[in-house]
């Protein structure tokens, strides 16, 4: 045909590497048709077939159905288009794979048992809708009643557990973990309880943070006697009790006259309601889903704390 070359299916099939099978199906699939058939009916093929072959080749290999790959070879649809709806399909193939690897590695670690292992598949491959769902109604039930705070919406960020879309398998631990204490009605109760009485101490101007102001001054202050080996009830720790009972004085908006009996045990109250193990529980698995550096636990300077202010308040 106007002196253009023309191949059998054996030569395209040892031009190509596909099989003489394969180069037959697609020719009668109209995918790569014959250009010509000898007067004995054998096919003939152009020199293009070769380059559809292996165009047909490349997109069966990446996961590219027939009827797809037929229309971007009679020009109904541009490769680059299906290139692109292809590759987001796999985007989510990927990450569904890796959130599954990750589970099995974890399962593995853990050595869960069957219902550990249905539980934590079901938590992971939740949506991230389902995900915000399920954080939302916990931080909702814990700040109940606290929005109009000035620090609402910073403390809710500081909670906010953001699993990423190619989580490690510590991570989908850590989340399956976190999920469980989102779910923990007695938890959230405590921790309402908690934010809402630390919120209620606070002078009528004071914008300072939640519980923050008060956990960030007991840790500067107890941190470096707990190094130095202070015990709560010695002489020793006198002037750091003076400085957190002063801290809270102003937090409460008291004078410095206040009766320290009723200071003394209402701080105590406070000190020990925050030193909740699932609390430091919470926030060390919140940075393992974060990516945060792991927090420092606050359970050592919250007891040395409580046990100091005990021990001082005065008998009547």
């Amino acid at each position: 045909m106007n002196g253009e070359t023309l191949y059998s299916i054996g030569d395209l099939a040892r031009r190509t590497g596909l099989t003489v099978k394969a180069i037959r199906f697609y020719a009668d699939t109209g995918i790569v048709p014959p250009t010509d058939r000898t007067p004995a009916g054998y096919r003939r093929y152009g020199t293009d077939a070769v380059a559809r072959l292996e165009l047909v080749r490349t997109l069966r290999e990446l996961g590219i159905d027939l009827a797809t790959i037929r229309k971007v070879m009679d020009r109904e649809v541009s490769l680059t288009d299906v290139a692109a709806t292809h590759a987001e399909a796999l985007d989510v193939q990927i990450r569904v794979l890796r959130q599954r690897r990750a589970v099995l590695t974890a399962v593995a670690r853990r050595g869960s048992t069957p219902q550990e292992t249905d539980l934590m598949h079901k938590l992971a491959r939740l949506s991230e809708a389902e995900r915000h769902c399920l954080i939302d109604d916990f931080l909702g039930a814990v700040f109940d009643g606290l929005r109009d705070h000035p620090a609402f919406a910073a403390v809710v960020r500081s909670l906010t557990p953001e699993l990423p879309g190619d989580p490690e398998p510590e991570q989908i631990e850590a989340w399956v973990e976190l999920a469980e204490l989102l779910r923990d009605h007695d938890f959230r109760t405590t921790l309402h309880g908690t934010a809402q009485d630390l919120a209620a101490d606070r002078a009528p101007d004071d914008a300072g943070g939640l519980p923050r102001i008060l956990a960030d001054a007991v840790r500067v202050q107890v941190a470096p006697a707990l190094e130095a080996g202070v015990e709560p009830d010695s002489p020793a720790a006198e002037p750091i009790v003076a400085a957190l009972a002063a801290h809270y004085a102003r937090i409460l908006g008291c004078p410095a006259s206040h009766d320290p009996r009723t200071l003394y045990r209402r701080l105590a109250a406070r000190l020990e309601q925050m030193n909740d193990p699932r609390r430091d529980h919470y926030l060390s698995l919140l940075a393992v889903v974060n990516g945060w550096p792991a927090p420092g636990s606050l359970a050592p300077v919250l007891t040395w704390s409580t046990a100091a202010f005990r021990t001082r308040i005065p008998r009547r």
